[in-house]
């Protein structure tokens, strides 16, 4: 086995352990110490999370984050929105690298153009230089989202309702009013562009290319899940999400009385009633 993969067999065996439960943070596996040859690796613990920051040659951790004692408690409060959707506990892994180019030489990708944290085998990786230009309120909607991710995964599942309940989750204490949170959208709308379907893949391309219309297909899939929890509740949603994964999106919503079709139109009123 490559040290390469050994490392990523290490870190995502982190996953389970992020989400037994249980009062410690999460436990540090092995090979998660030396992700950057050269440099020196520091680890901070919360009350229930694991950061890990790697120092630079010019001694700074993750360009303008700032402290891996404040990130711990970003994690710690990230870890308890999702706990708070989910009904169990969740423990978070942050790794906080040094540049963007670093992340996504750890996401495994070319580039994070427009992404402020990506979820990464049992983890969530913070962009920093995107991160630092947050506001608090983006900072956690950003972790919690991430955190989501990692907590209940995206496989079998359609863009739009992973992403969608991640923001959900993410957005639900955050204390924004939906015009604010989905601005983008908003100004569409108002100028009578109401979408037409639920955002697919290409419209998710983090590539830098458009990101407006990035922001609104997180937009618009964020209020497909926010109308289904106004009107079928919460822990609807969250039924809905896992039965989705296990035996398709089709049957979890016929299980509401609706398909792809129903969806989409009553998504579609609800976008406009709340953004016009």
């Amino acid at each position: 086995m490559s040290e390469q993969v050994s490392r990523r067999a290490a870190v995502a065996g982190l996953l389970l352990l992020a989400l037994a439960g249980g009062p410690e943070p999460p436990v540090l596996p092995p090979g998660i110490l030396d992700l950057w040859p050269g440099g020196r690796t520091v680890v901070r613990r919360g009350g229930r999370s694991v950061v890990v920051g790697h120092v630079s040659h010019v001694g700074h951790v993750g360009q303008g984050t700032g402290s891996l004692d404040e990130m711990a408690r970003l994690a710690d409060r990230a870890g308890l929105r999702v706990s708070a959707v989910l009904g169990r506990p969740v423990r978070p892994l942050v790794v906080v690298p040094d540049s963007a180019r670093e992340a996504a030489r750890l996401a495994g990708v070319e580039r994070l153009d427009g992404l402020a944290a990506v979820a990464d085998r049992g983890r969530v990786i913070v962009v920093p230089e995107l991160f630092a230009t947050l506001n608090p309120t983006g900072r956690d909607v950003v972790l919690a989202h991430e955190l989501t991710h990692v907590a209940v995964g995206t496989d079998h599942l359609p863009v739009w309702l992973y992403e969608g309940f991640a923001d959900y989750v993410g957005y639900r204490d955050a204390g924004l009013p939906v015009a604010t949170a989905a601005a983008e959208l908003a100004a569409e709308v108002r100028a009578g562009r109401l979408p037409d379907v639920l955002p697919g893949p290409a419209a998710f391309a983090a590539d830098g290319r458009d990101p407006d219309r990035l922001a609104r297909a997180y937009q618009e899939a964020w209020l497909a899940c926010r109308f289904l929890a106004d009107r079928f509740g919460e822990g609807t949603l969250v039924r809905l999400y896992r039965e989705a994964q296990a035996a398709g999106l089709d049957r979890a919503l016929a299980s509401l009385g609706l398909s792809v079709a129903t969806l989409t139109a009553r998504w579609r009123e609800y976008v406009r009633d709340q953004l016009v």
